[in-house]
Formats: structure tokens, sequence, C-alpha cells
């Protein structure tokens, strides 16, 4: 009795959980910095949606984005980012590319361009510690002797 009883709600639990992942993952969501920059540094975007005012375009351009339209057609490969003058119209093209495109991740950028930028300078940086200079390839770990191969970089 116990048994089946753990199995109702093990499968009842599987399936909620399973529903609530697909929706979660379909749908568009508004991401500060700190969460944008994690997203991105598993998965890369595969393009960027620029859905601000033509003025604020000129201003500040984004390099290699897209400018929204009603009928902008995209085919997303990995996950979508739209950058708008606000939160709210960020979110709303989110929205509208999200339905457009089911499962495919579409997140929104809390702060607009500036946001925007500051994750793209923390993606683009140097790892802590600076780049490792000398890389030795061991032979084997288990045999005496000198390296198979050993890689340098040149100082900048």
């Amino acid at each position: 009795m116990i048994t089946r009883f753990r199995r109702y709600v093990g499968g009842v639990l599987a399936v909620f959980l399973l529903t609530a992942s697909v929706q979660a993952h379909a749908a568009a969501s508004l991401r500060n910095e700190m969460q944008l920059g994690l997203a991105l540094r598993v998965s890369p975007p595969c393009c960027v949606v620029d859905a601000r005012t033509a003025a604020a375009r000129e201003a500040s351009p984004l390099d290699e984005a897209l400018v929204y339209r009603e009928d902008l057609r995209i085919n997303p490969t990995a996950t979508v980012v739209v950058v708008a003058d606000t939160d709210e119209a960020a979110l709303a093209v989110a929205d509208s590319i999200a339905a457009a495109h089911p499962g495919s991740p579409v997140l929104a950028v809390e702060g607009g361009v500036l946001a925007w930028q500051r994750v793209l300078t923390r993606i683009n940086a140097e790892p802590p510690g600076g780049r490792a200079f000398q890389f030795v390839i061991p032979k084997n770990t288990c045999e005496h002797g000198p390296a198979l191969q050993q890689l340098r970089t040149a100082p900048r």
C-alpha cells in the first residue's frame, strides 16, 4: 500500500516537474546582469535583438544586433537576447519571440543597453589569475621521462 502511494506521488511529481521545466524553458524571462552572465557562459547567444528606439540605437549602437520589427524572422539555434529601452518593452518583445519559437530560450535584459554592455565586458574578461603562459602535456602520468610536448605562448 505504501509502495503504491510512493509510486503514485513520485509519478505525479515527475510529471509536474517535467511540465514546469518545459514551460520555464520555453518562456521568455527578464534577467539581471548576474543571471545573464551565468546563463550566457553556459550557452552563448545566437543573436541579440535590439528593440530600442531609432534615436537610442544611433546614440549607442550594438554591434551585430538585429533591429526588432514585427515581421522579424530568425532561426534561433541558441539563446536569444533582447535589449530594449525599458524592462517592460524588452520582456514584451521577448515574449513575442518566445511565442514564435517555442522551446528556444529567450532572455530579456533588465537594465537596458548599459547592463548588456557590462554583461559583455564580464563575459569577455580574462579569467581570474589571467591566462596560462605555459602548459605541459604529460607523456603519461605513470611513465618517467621528458614531457611529450611543451606549449608556450608569447608574452603580450
